[in-house]
């Protein structure tokens, strides 16, 4: 992976203690993907109920492919660590929303992507981790601690949440 930009707080925000933390996790293949990024964060910050305190740099990362699928241009992934008051699946919402107004249809599992919000990680107002296990949400991120593209830009923003991925892959 390369590294593209260092980990950015945003000056003078100070967390909500009661509050739930949660990292999103960051991606695009097609088209401008910097540009994308970029969208996806300002639409996050746009939100009410969303507070952006932490960005990760920007990786360069191969896809994840399905055995027989097409080949796809790399991905560009970081991670965003907000806090907010909405519940995960009404954040999940907000994420759908956001990746359906910068173009992305969602054609194939794995497939390329204009943008790509995944809600990789969240803490209960005390800190605890938040799992959830719906049809539509699962927190935390399955197969999270096998993708590097995703837990190294989540440890830039939380590296408080290195002890939960003892034995994961890094370099």
């Amino acid at each position: 992976m390369s590294r593209a930009a260092g980990a950015r707080v945003r000056s003078g925000a100070a967390e909500d203690t009661r509050a739930t933390t949660v990292v999103i996790g960051l991606g695009a293949n097609v088209g401008d993907r910097h540009a994308a990024l970029d969208a996806a964060l300002a639409s996050l910050r746009a939100q009410p109920d969303v507070r952006v305190i932490a960005c990760s740099p920007r990786y360069e990362t191969a896809p994840l492919l399905l055995p027989g699928a097409a080949p796809q241009d790399r991905y560009l992934n970081g991670a965003v660590r907000v806090t907010t008051a909405l519940e995960p699946h009404a954040l999940l919402d907000v994420c759908l929303a956001i990746e359906s107004a910068l173009g992305r249809v969602r054609r194939e599992r794995w497939g390329p992507r204009t943008s790509d919000l995944d809600l990789l990680f969240a803490l209960d107002a005390d800190g605890a981790p938040i799992r959830v296990a719906t049809e539509r949400l699962t927190l935390p991120h399955p197969g999270l601690v096998d993708r590097e593209f995703a837990l190294r830009p989540l440890l830039d923003v939380a590296p408080e949440l290195a002890g939960h991925f003892e034995g994961a892959p890094r370099s």
